[in-house]
């Protein structure tokens, strides 16, 4: 069965590409990429989407993001690394330890399941108990603290 047709609530007001445009995949929105970038990690990849050529190339220094998107420089390196851990981009600089270079955009990772409230996980990864319950949102004891004794249980009073 195919998508049913949406009528838009000003047809006669139709978005035409004009010039170069940048696209995204709609996994992004679908498989929650967004949400797991955050504003600033999602501002950053609609910027070098929109700046990229055919080859998902741009090369936008970081102290220009910040200024194209009215956030510091601090958020938009935070992103950048998040999008390098994940593989969403690629960075060659323009010589050894310069921050600025050439980015890309990579295609998106797809055999990845995510569980409720955490990262990516890769199909068929080994996980430690400490990662799985991290990605499952729950806190460990440090392992450098005593246990806590569960308290006694309260005396039952006959009647």
């Amino acid at each position: 069965m195919g998508k049913r047709s949406i009528k838009p609530p000003r047809p006669d007001l139709i978005r035409q590409p004009t010039g170069r445009f940048g696209w995204l995949e709609d996994r992004l929105l679908h498989d929650d990429w967004l949400a797991r970038l955050g504003p600033e990690g999602t501002s950053v990849m609609v910027l070098l989407a929109l700046a990229s050529d055919r080859h998902g190339a741009s090369f936008f220094s970081r102290e220009r993001m910040a200024a194209k998107l009215g956030i510091s420089r601090h958020d938009v390196d935070q992103a950048l690394a998040r999008l390098l851990e994940w593989h969403l981009v690629a960075h060659r600089p323009w010589r050894p330890g310069h921050p600025d270079g050439i980015w890309q955009l990579l295609p998106l990772p797809r055999s990845e399941k995510r569980p409720r409230g955490g990262e990516a996980i890769s199909i068929g990864e080994a996980l430690s108990i400490g990662d799985l319950c991290q990605s499952l949102g729950l806190d460990l004891p440090d392992r450098n603290t005593t246990p806590q004794k569960p308290p006694n249980p309260p005396e039952s009073s006959a009647s």
